[in-house]
């Protein structure tokens, strides 16, 4: 199996992967604010109930979860989950939506309580005072530790292959097995790395447009 013929068959893989990450990413990172919210909210039954969740979620790992997500639907109700891809993004997007409300939190209990208040001395709305004062410097404040996560959710993305979803590590393992060819394993890195690099590269710009605003 020539070089090139590996390259088709990883890329065909890294598609799924591709397919993996930005349907997190998308899901992931509004649900990640609403589960913020509940979790500063101030009806306690509520702030509780997203708080166990989070703990819940970042306490287990997410191979576990990508299981459960899969088998526990037909194993206890008989209903058993068709589409392996699916079942991957919805453990995906639970998991990472539970790390990013937390980014948000740190980012939000942040902000000195004295522009909450200002704004309030200035007749806006607790929304208008998120939108208008709060949002931006939210943004810079957690730009770094979301491009940790997101480069995690990269990486993250091979796990997908514990229940047979053919990303860019599981087609390395079936050249691996059908053609006892070691070297397209390692060739994945390559895939890795020159995506983490692409977001390296854009989160570092982003992290520049934010530099004059210093919150």
């Amino acid at each position: 199996m020539s070089f090139w013929d590996v390259t088709l068959e990883l890329l065909k893989g890294f598609e799924t992967t591709a397919l993996i990450f930005a349907g997190t990413l998308a899901a992931a990172l509004p649900l990640g604010l609403l589960v913020c919210f509940g979790s500063i909210c101030r009806f306690w039954p509520l702030r509780w109930l997203t708080r166990l969740f989070i703990w819940v979620i970042r306490g287990t790992p997410l191979m576990l979860q990508v299981i459960v997500v899969f088998y526990v639907p037909g194993l206890a109700f008989g209903m058993p989950v068709e589409n392996r891809v699916a079942a991957v993004l919805v453990a995906f997007i639970i998991n990472y939506a539970a790390y990013f409300s937390e980014i948000y939190r740190g980012g939000i209990e942040g902000i000195p309580q004295g522009q909450w208040e200002a704004g309030q001395v200035l007749g806006m709305t607790r929304g208008q005072i998120f939108r208008r004062v709060v949002l931006l410097q939210v943004v810079k404040r957690i730009l770094a530790p979301m491009s940790n996560e997101v480069i995690t959710l990269v990486k993250d993305t091979s796990l997908a292959r514990v229940i047979a979803v053919g990303e860019v590590i599981r087609a390395a393992q079936d050249i691996t097995a059908q053609r006892a060819l070691l070297w397209p394993l390692f060739y994945t890195g390559v895939f890795y790395l020159v995506f983490n690099g692409g977001l390296t590269l854009l989160f570092g710009w982003a992290e520049k447009k934010l530099n004059y605003y210093r919150g």
